[in-house]
């Protein structure tokens, strides 16, 4: 099998993809599971080895990331039958503002919520995002989830402890309190501005509602709020207060980042390591939701809630369970390895060039960690020769790696079905911003590499 060949034909199978999800209505699963068929098939895996990527993307990310997609969006359809996410709106709404309110919500996910896995912060935030949109004028579902989108990617990448940001740090031999700081120093003017764009873009009409939204679920079932788990909720005299509401799951993420400290400082402390791993620390969050929900608008209603939640974690569970399974038959096929062989480290444009291998490393294996980490490893040679801070190649890298996030990404599809777009919808809204803040972020990182050396 010729490398020209497997190029080609991972280039159809995910134009292939995408054509039959929105041109066709070919629902994502069929359509992922089609796509990494053949892949695998053509590409010289073979029949074992193409069942073997297919069932064991599937199980790898399950186990990864599925009890905390479960433990979130059980937690999420708790606190939207209790009103707590409306209550939270109102108050978001009336101390920054509409208009300040993208640009907050962006900045805030890039920067201080970084300690929060990735996933987690997609399930806990898509709802909220989602309700202020409803709020905020014209066209405010798309900026809202677009400023989301681009706060969480840009951090993940640039702003320690984001995960992709430490793999880089520790590839490239970075000091922490550096990556820190110059990723600050990127990742909010980068953020800023492409929120801004996107803010331009979505208020001049790049948006069809009838096209890149779905209809908003209609629950008839009565209960002792007098709300649908997809609407406000009407919540009984004498209830609780807001930050009660948000206790346990502010308490599961406090967990969370001090279990991230934790790992940074390189200490470990058996019984809080075990409360601060992600899954624990979810269910922690969960169970205490449960207990104050069950409070704040009686046991039916908080039973219809978790059956709700449990009926929106299948289908979500299953969506990203088999864009691992493509991911996977992408990477057992030696994509990654083929890609690398073309690029040298001699370069008149060296940043340029990191941004561009990572770019394409992503466009064709779908994870941001690993083009941005094999970009970096391609051309982390050339700093010395040219004398460049090996910070600048990182954040080159993550900057590249953000370009076209698509059906081949796990968070595509937990965006979409947590926001209630179509997959038109989340082209516009994650793929398109993300990729306008990866452009940016170059743009940024060119000129201060030159200033500060």
């Amino acid at each position: 099998m010729t490398d020209t060949l497997i190029l080609l034909n991972t280039a159809f199978a995910i134009l292939a993809a995408v054509l039959m999800i929105i041109r066709f209505r070919v629902n994502p699963v069929i359509a992922l599971l089609l796509s990494a068929s053949y892949l695998g098939m053509t590409s010289g895996l073979g029949v074992d080895g193409t069942i073997e990527a297919i069932t064991k993307g599937f199980g790898d990310l399950m186990a990864e990331i599925g009890l905390l997609i479960a433990f979130g969006v059980l937690a999420g359809s708790l606190l939207q039958r209790s009103g707590a996410i409306e209550r939270l709106i109102e108050v978001l709404l009336h101390r920054i503002g509409p208009k300040r309110m993208p640009y907050a919500l962006s900045v805030s996910l890039a920067t201080i919520l970084q300690s929060i896995f990735l996933d987690v912060l997609v399930v806990i935030v898509a709802p909220l995002a989602r309700g202020l949109g409803a709020r905020i004028g014209k066209a405010g579902t798309p900026r809202m989830i677009s400023a989301m989108a681009i706060g969480m990617e840009v951090g993940v990448v640039m702003v320690v402890p984001g995960i992709a940001t430490l793999a880089l740090a520790g590839v490239l031999g970075v000091p922490l309190g550096t990556m820190l700081l110059l990723g600050l120093l990127v990742a909010v003017p980068t953020t800023v501005i492409s929120v801004a764009i996107m803010q331009f873009v979505f208020r001049r009409g790049w948006w069809d509602e009838t096209k890149d939204e779905q209809p908003a679920p209609v629950d008839t079932e009565p209960s002792e709020t007098g709300g649908g788990a997809g609407t406000a909720t009407k919540v009984r005299t004498g209830r609780p207060a807001l930050i009660l509401l948000f206790a346990p799951v502010l308490v599961a993420l406090a967990l969370i980042a001090t279990g991230a400290i934790l790992d940074i400082a390189e200490v470990e402390i058996a019984p809080l390591s075990f409360v601060c791993e992600p899954v624990i620390a979810l269910l922690v969050g969960l169970i205490g939701t449960i207990l104050v929900t069950r409070r704040a608008v009686g046991k039916t209603a908080m039973d219809e809630a978790l059956r709700t939640g449990f009926r929106e974690s299948g289908q979500i569970l299953i969506l990203n369970g088999v864009g691992g399974s493509l991911a996977l038959t992408i990477k057992n096929i030696g994509l990654g390895e083929i890609l690398g062989q073309h690029f040298s480290a001699s370069t008149a444009f060296p940043l340029l060039m990191v941004w561009v291998v990572a770019a394409i490393l992503h466009v064709a294996v779908g994870s941001v960690s690993i083009s941005a980490i094999t970009a970096a490893g391609i051309l982390a040679p050339l700093a010395p020769v040219i004398g460049l801070d090996t910070v600048w190649i990182a954040l080159a890298a993550g900057a590249g790696s953000l370009f076209a996030i698509h059906v081949t990404s796990n968070t595509f599809w937990l965006l979409q079905s947590l926001t209630g777009l179509t997959t038109r919808g989340t082209l516009k809204t994650f793929s398109g911003s993300v990729s306008v803040a990866s452009v940016v972020a170059i743009a940024v990182i060119i000129p201060l590499s030159m200033v500060l050396g």
